[in-house]
């Protein structure tokens, strides 16, 4: 039974190494939007090359975020987790020392494996590690402290890009992987699920990610319309398609089917992929629109969007009390609408866009919807399911996001009629911008009328704190599983 006390130094340690980890896969994922136009303009890349700085990592992760956990039950979670970081630092190495978009695309690629692999075990080690009389209190500062880096990466990134130079936004993880390595590996103990023997379903894995990126590619490319693309998009459907066979047939699936009879689950499943559809086109392109259109710097651009974060770390506690007390249906309608608001605000932006009059407003406006779903969303999904399937669940509504956002990101340049170098054109990219703000508004509202439609049965009250304190804007929360 797991016996470290969160007061003594081990537990401390424990704390510390876990929230490096974190934070250096949850910073990535803030602080890279920022740095687009310049990695665009010193590697000469193209938009659909900038699309592929953000989607190779998440095809990745997304694809590969459930074997990791799995991974981590079954041969250590210490050990995956630091095998993780390792990975991680090296591929962050990589881009940051590539000299070509495409050599970029590929390190990011390998970036999100070592996600998939710290991204899981992070949470698990420390339920596997702290007293159960401690245990909530330390997720409870382990959300928190990855909130805080959730909050600072996008000024982080600014400030990094606009000084040493953008590669730093990646060799920053270097620094942080050789202080976390040493410390997971002296203080961290061992543990893993000795009921865990059953087989991998690595299969299903490398089907789930094939499909991904094989469709990711044909999006992202469809303005050609090339035979290649077409035949990449068939094959993707493909393995859509087998990926959904093998989960069905095999008797260990790292997607067990069975998990969506639950309609609660499958409801919430399906709003989560139409707001972080939204979120993920949302924060992509205005990172841009704030730096191409608006003239701000890198700096500028990544402390504008503070407050959204600021908001959910602050709020996201009472909000998920009061969804306690009105079931998860009226959060879930009413959160995707007001984000859809603040992006129809966000048209405001434009050629010399004044912050207090012009960006605070749509930012203010999201960080409020932001905080009136994700908290009951993760709720939400926790209590759809049999509580020993908890971990599972979470992970399944993780990649959901993350899969949708990167969909997102391929789609929506196709969509408002953005060409391969709109972004160096302020006009261009201007006029674009105003045509996929209303498209990602309209995802949002179907979102909030199958939440209002859908979601009918209360949720149970959500103790978990890691449902409330959370600060990222690309995922929901994981939850790991409860042992001990």
């Amino acid at each position: 039974m797991p016996d470290v006390r969160l007061a003594s130094s081990q537990g401390k340690w424990i704390l510390l190494t876990t929230v490096l980890g974190s934070s250096m896969a949850l910073l990535d994922s803030t602080v890279v939007n920022v740095a687009l136009p310049t990695i665009g303009r010193d590697l000469d890349a193209s938009l659909a090359a900038l699309q592929w700085t953000v989607n190779a990592y998440m095809v990745t992760l997304a694809g590969l975020i459930l074997l990791g956990g799995s991974l981590g039950d079954r041969y250590g979670r210490r050990r995956i987790f630091v095998l993780g970081v390792v990975w991680f630092a090296t591929a962050s190495l990589l881009c940051g020392l590539s000299p070509s978009a495409v050599l970029l695309v590929v390190a990011r690629a390998l970036q999100g494996v070592g996600g998939a692999l710290l991204t899981p075990g992070s949470l698990a080690l420390i339920q596997a590690s702290f007293h159960r009389d401690d245990r909530s209190r330390a997720v409870g500062l382990w959300s928190g402290f990855g909130g805080i880096g959730a909050a600072v990466g996008p000024f982080l990134g600014g400030w990094l890009v606009s000084g040493p130079g953008w590669r730093w936004v990646f060799l920053l993880n270097v620094p942080l992987a050789l202080l976390c390595v040493p410390v997971a590996l002296r203080h961290v103990p061992e543990s893993a699920d000795e009921g865990e023997h059953g087989r991998f379903d690595v299969l299903g894995a490398v089907l789930g990610a094939l499909a991904l990126a094989l469709l990711t590619y044909a999006l992202i490319e469809a303005r050609g319309g090339t035979a290649v693309v077409v035949l990449t998009g068939v094959a993707g459907l493909a393995a859509a398609v087998a990926f959904v066979h093998v989960e069905r047939h095999r008797p260990d699936p790292m997607l067990p089917p069975d998990i969506f009879a639950s309609r609660q689950f499958t409801a919430v499943n399906l709003v989560t992929l139409c707001v972080y559809a939204a979120f993920g086109g949302y924060f992509f392109l205005t990172a841009l629109q704030l730096q191409v259109v608006a003239g701000y710097s890198p700096l500028a651009a990544g402390t504008a969007l503070l407050p959204t974060t600021a908001l959910m770390l602050l709020f996201s506690s009472r909000s998920g009390a009061l969804a306690d007390h009105t079931g998860p249906r009226l959060p879930l309608t009413v959160g995707p609408l007001l984000c859809a608001a603040a992006m129809l605000l966000m048209l405001r932006v434009g050629p010399g866009a004044d912050y207090v009059t012009d960006v605070l407003p749509a930012v203010l406006v999201m960080g409020t919807g932001l905080v009136t779903l994700v908290a009951p969303l993760t709720a939400t999904v926790l209590a759809s399911v049999d509580s020993a399937r908890a971990g599972l669940a979470s992970g399944i509504n993780n990649a959901a996001a993350r899969a949708a956002g990167l969909v997102a990101v391929a789609t929506l340049p196709l969509v408002a009629g953005m060409g391969p170098k709109a972004y160096r054109s302020s006009t261009a990219f201007d006029a674009a911008f105003e045509r996929a703000m209303p498209v990602c508004a309209g995802v949002l509202v179907v979102g909030s009328l199958l939440a209002f439609c859908l979601v009918r049965r209360p949720a149970p009250d959500c103790r978990r704190p890691e449902c409330r304190t959370h600060g990222s804007v690309t995922a929901p929360p994981l939850e790991g599983e409860r042992r001990g």
